[in-house]
């Protein structure tokens, strides 16, 4: 069983203390004695909702869904400190390339294209027919760390059995907006150089489906051709405006720490002073029609949920062919796992689109 108060009461309460000039005290854990066991709801004159909702495990889940989303997690915070967050996704990500080589073997070597890095991954079994096309990742871990160049690179290379380039941008808060969107045009244009436009596309979860929006649509302000396609897998295009799941859930759906909705803008450490509503830092504002098919990819805990689904409302808007995929119950870029059926699910889905795409 899961549940979530939300509440402004809790943030005018924590803030308090300090208002007042004295010592917060640390926050504890929510535990099974005083976790509310029953649903409410108050809206207050604001329309702010305030409410509490105990929510089953989904039945329509896996086994093996059902036992992750039921893991139980801390709830009283705070984040991690950025140095903590890097040495966990470095340490994630070096057993996640062991554990996904395992299902689908490969060839990884590390290089550097238009004087970035980059993973380039070849699958064993590659057939000659696909020597002539790539895609190009762009890697998710909140623009500040890298956890998804092999988690997002590995699997889709091998079930697409396609060479996969992972773009290893700069990281804010040190290199802020635009320097992931440099770096990753910066490769595309090397790529343009052995590949035709129609044999690459170009991919990201997270931070890196954000940036895969605004990489498309700088692409097309510097008038540079527009690849076969686009995957689109839990991301934003709106930087100015939150949507309703943001509030709703945190990286762990309806576990763990989740901080009270804030009038700062998302992710500052990467946006810092562009203007919230630049129409590449955020993709709504932008024109996007001319874009290439595009599959959006999410899930109905994903604290992304809405910024997924608002940005691919905008492609349609703007007459793009663009799918939109969402999986029931569970959270953020669940795709990542190697023991999930549906995280396997999900990236057979977004290799069989881009074969799809590149087979036109």
């Amino acid at each position: 069983m899961h549940l979530r108060t939300y509440s402004v009461l809790p943030l005018v309460l924590a803030f308090g203390p300090l208002l007042a000039g004295q010592q917060a005290s640390t926050p504890q854990p929510t535990t099974a004695t005083d976790a509310p066991t029953r649903d409410t709801s108050y809206i207050d004159a604001q329309g702010t909702a305030h409410i509490t909702r105990v929510v089953p495990v989904p039945l329509t889940l896996s086994p093996e869904a059902q036992k992750s989303i039921s893991r139980q997690e801390p709830d009283q915070g705070p984040p991690q400190s950025l140095d903590e967050r890097r040495k966990m996704t470095d340490a994630y990500t070096a057993r996640a390339r062991v554990e996904w080589t395992r299902l689908c073997p490969n060839t990884l070597v590390d290089t550097v294209m238009a004087g970035v890095p980059v993973h380039i991954v070849t699958p064993d079994g590659m057939p000659e027919s696909n020597r002539d096309k790539v895609l190009l990742n762009l890697h998710g871990g909140g623009f500040n760390s890298d956890s998804g160049s092999y988690t997002e690179s590995i699997p889709i290379a091998g079930y697409s059995k396609i060479k996969v380039v992972a773009v290893l941008y700069r990281l804010a808060p040190e290199h802020p907006f635009p320097a992931a969107v440099d770096d990753s045009i910066a490769v595309y244009k090397e790529l343009l150089k052995s590949y035709k436009p129609s044999h690459i596309v170009i991919y990201g979860t997270s931070a890196g489906a954000i940036l895969t929006g605004e990489v498309a649509v700088k692409i097309k302000q510097l008038g540079l051709p527009m690849p076969a396609a686009l995957g689109i897998f839990s991301g934003l295009g709106d930087f100015a405006r939150d949507g309703d799941s943001r509030a709703l859930f945190s990286l762990r759906g309806l576990a763990g720490h989740l901080d009270p909705p804030s009038p700062h803008p998302t992710e500052r450490d990467y946006v810092a002073s562009t203007d919230l509503k630049d129409p590449v830092l955020s993709p709504v504002y932008a024109d996007l029609h001319g874009l290439p098919p595009t599959l959006f990819v999410t899930s109905e805990r994903d604290m992304l949920l809405s910024g997924t689904v608002n940005l691919h409302r905008a492609f349609l808007e703007a007459g793009v062919d663009a799918r939109l995929i969402v999986f029931d119950g569970l959270p953020h870029a669940f795709w990542y796992s190697t023991t999930m059926p549906e995280a396997i699910e999900a990236n057979h889905m977004m290799a069989d689109f881009f074969v799809k795409q590149l087979g036109k």
